[in-house]
């Protein structure tokens, strides 16, 4: 028989017995507050009370599923046995009229309604909270040890691997953020005129968002969960993406970066956990270690995208002098399809079973279980097999009923529910500082800071030795020529890389041509013709200029440095902007593939640490790979040319992502899945402030000294590997 057509036979019952009903909850209120409540979602509301109208008062018979059998007769019998309230609540004790359920006293009820309700709140302020919370422990760890067994009967296939692909994509968009400022910076600097400062910020702002995104949003999944949060951050990864390759300056870039950046914080550890919850313990080592190679991917898609589009100046358009749109900006584009892959495949998926079953939500999570299993038998070959689990231990749930009565505003209501939300995420964030994590949490945000500050310090510090060293290279070929006289030549060749001192030209024409590196000092030029001129990096010092007629140039005034003009004319000058330094496209092309190596030679490292991530334990991956990461670093002695940095960026990624995976599966498995993601977001927003700080310290020693870097790379990599060591093994140990 359908739901419709037991509602309309049960209802006459349920309206008889509805009074009766309510004057028992009333009085069990007080006790069974914190039970089977869940105000985030009204449709579990209706479906328990849909449910609780489909019984008969007096006789509690078994419903029978198509699945071959959810419940069982009676209910009260097993409620000692770890039933959730939510599915099997149809004593007497937990019947509660629909109004109160929610939070709504009856009309008629008046008064002594209020003061009911008042009572039962002044009751709930001193309830023994220690009792309570050492009730909600003993449920999570009877949860935990369900979960696994659970876990072992649903098998690993089809359905884990199908989620491996699809959170993998996510990921993989966060491996893409990462390099995409990096890769435009060149190109973007021309478009908005970026001074050295501008350019920093933006570089930087990225980490940022990021940081702020890691904190907020994996707060917030441990409080809504884990899909919905990991869709509304991608979703704002990839609008904000998308919007900036579009915009023209310089401030809404910024802004469009910081937001992009804070919408791809959430990834990282909401990933990681989502995809730990439907993982049974002899395979979570190894397939989160897998996931990782997501990471790679996108660096690796990205250094492509970016070989492919960018150096192809050719893919532009423009309206107007006020909006032009550049290859890079194509680049930008192209770079926000894996967040909106990841959002469309994400949608197919269901949410963790562990956090519907941490929330009191009993039904969903067995359903969601139940596709895993019916999923993975079909696959491997035995569809006839039954999900032979029909009940499931649900945590005792902390929630309090709010009464909002009918005549509140509904912002009121939304401001009441946000702060509401807030306060439990911030409360559940001081949590993971309470005396039973304190020890854990400051050991993993040492062990988090000096892993961050050492790596994305160096990660950065190595390209830009690679540029100082080409920059080095390029000087050392500089022509210098020394009061050469010129008359009536016409120069229509590109000028590069050179010193002319003393010089003197008369009735010269430099045209359709372009000045990279050029410099002038103490030189004439009379009656000098210069039209249609593009220069980097050029030049004029303590000159003279008789007679010169300058024409659709970017020679500007500021680019000639003491110089004197006399009866000379600037006319139809280029608009564009003062350019240190732009580099050609073979310098794009080898700031590519050298991104491009690096992030393809961590892939031994990954395979290594998956098959044996399970096999040595966690700790011993983490510290190893420290270890070796440090002694590595004493190698950056001997890179005095471009080749042998490349090779020891190389060595140093390889080596060291080896205990990324490792502190990744060690911070999963730490904490509770109530703290899970709260707990990784914030030692992830810590990993973005590291990297911020290793980025500044280590580029500025970039040209002076490479004993700094090395030394305080060493140092951060030696403390991070002494205090993995101090923390606790959880390798064959139930997912808490």
């Amino acid at each position: 028989m359908d739901d419709d057509g037991r509602y309309r036979d049960g209802r006459s019952d349920f309206v008889r017995g509805a009074k009766d009903i309510a004057k028992v909850a009333k009085k069990q209120v007080g006790k069974k507050m914190g039970r089977g409540v869940d105000k985030m979602t009204d449709e579990y509301t209706k479906r328990s009370y849909k449910r609780f109208e489909e019984e008969d008062d007096d006789d509690y018979a078994a419903v029978q599923g198509n699945d071959g059998g959810y419940y069982r007769n009676d209910s009260r019998a097993n409620d000692d046995e770890g039933h959730s309230d939510s599915t099997e609540g149809h004593d007497e004790d937990d019947e509660i009229y629909e109004g109160e359920y929610q939070g709504i006293p009856r009309a008629e009820s008046g008064k002594a309604g209020s003061m009911d309700g008042a009572t039962a709140a002044q009751a709930q302020q001193f309830r023994d909270l220690s009792a309570y919370e050492s009730e909600r422990r003993k449920d999570q760890e009877e949860l935990a040890e369900q979960y696994e067994a659970i876990l072992q009967e649903c098998g690993h296939g089809k359905f884990q691997w199908t989620l491996y692909f699809v959170l993998g994509l996510a990921l993989m968009a966060d491996g893409v953020e990462i390099f995409v400022v990096g890769f435009v910076l060149p190109s973007a600097e021309k478009d908005m005129c970026l001074s050295e400062p501008n350019k920093g910020m933006l570089g930087l702002i990225v980490y940022l968002g990021m940081m702020v995104g890691a904190f907020v949003w994996g707060g917030l999944a441990d409080r809504i969960g884990r899909r919905q949060t990991l869709l509304i951050s991608l979703s704002i990864n990839s609008v904000f993406a998308f919007f900036s390759s579009f915009v023209q300056g310089y401030v809404s870039f910024l802004f469009c970066r910081l937001a992009s950046g804070v919408g791809i914080g959430g990834s990282i550890p909401i990933v990681f956990s989502y995809y730990s919850e439907f993982l049974a313990q002899e395979k979570r080592g190894e397939h989160l270690s897998w996931l990782c190679m997501f990471w790679m991917i996108g660096g690796i898609y990205a250094s492509a995208m970016a070989w492919a589009i960018i150096p192809h100046y050719g893919w532009s358009f423009q309206m107007g002098s006020a909006y032009q749109f550049h290859s890079w900006r194509v680049f930008v584009m192209v770079c926000a399809l894996p967040s909106v892959a990841a959002i469309s495949a994400l949608t197919t998926m269901p949410e963790s079973p562990r956090f519907y079953l941490e929330n009191g939500k009993h039904d969903e999570a067995w359903m969601i279980l139940k596709q895993v299993h019916d999923t993975n038998m079909r696959a491997k070959g035995y569809p006839e097999r039954v999900f032979s689990v029909t009940t499931i231990k649900t945590v005792k749930q902390m929630d309090e009923l709010v009464n909002m009565g009918d005549s509140v505003a509904w912002h009121q209501r939304w401001k009441l529910k946000l702060t509401t939300l807030f306060q439990q995420v911030w409360s559940n964030f001081l949590s993971i500082f309470s005396p039973e994590y304190r020890r854990t949490t400051y050991m993993m945000m040492a062990v988090w800071f000096s892993m961050s500050f050492s790596y994305y310090g160096l990660t950065v510090w190595f390209p830009d030795m690679i540029k100082y060293l080409q920059k080095q290279e390029y000087s050392s070929r500089t022509k210098v020529f020394l009061k050469e006289r010129v008359d009536h030549v016409t120069f229509n060749f590109t000028l590069e890389n050179q010193v002319h001192r003393q010089g003197q030209y008369f009735n010269d024409k430099f045209m359709n041509l372009k000045m990279k590196s050029m410099v002038f000092e103490d030189s004439l030029f009379e009656e000098c013709y210069f039209e249609d001129i593009t220069s980097s990096n050029t030049f004029f010092k303590n000159c003279t200029f008789i007679a010169t007629l300058f024409y659709n140039t970017d020679l500007f005034k500021y680019r000639l440095i003491n110089s004197k003009l006399i009866n000379s004319t600037f006319l139809h000058n280029k608009e564009g902007c003062l350019l240190s330094d732009v580099s050609d496209d073979n310098n794009a092309y080898m700031v590519y593939f050298v991104s491009f190596l690096g992030t393809l030679a961590v892939l031994p490292g990954n395979i290594v640490s998956a098959l044996l991530m399970d096999k040595i334990g966690r700790l011993r991956m983490l510290a190893g790979s420290s270890v070796i990461s440090c002694i590595s670093c004493f190698f950056l002695s001997f890179g005095n040319s471009e080749s042998a940095m490349i090779a020891l960026l190389c060595l140093f990624g390889g080596i060291s992502i080896a205990s990324w995976n490792a502190l990744d599966v060690l911070t999963v498995e730490l904490y509770p899945s109530d703290k899970r993601t709260t707990a990784f977001g914030f030692l992830n927003a810590l990993c973005k402030l590291a990297a911020v700080l290793g980025i500044s310290i280590f580029t500025s020693f970039v040209g002076i000294t490479k004993a700094v870097p090395i030394l305080f790379a060493s140092g951060a990599l030696a403390a991070g590997s002494f205090l993995a060591l101090k923390l606790p093994e959880t390798r064959g140990q139930v997912l808490k």
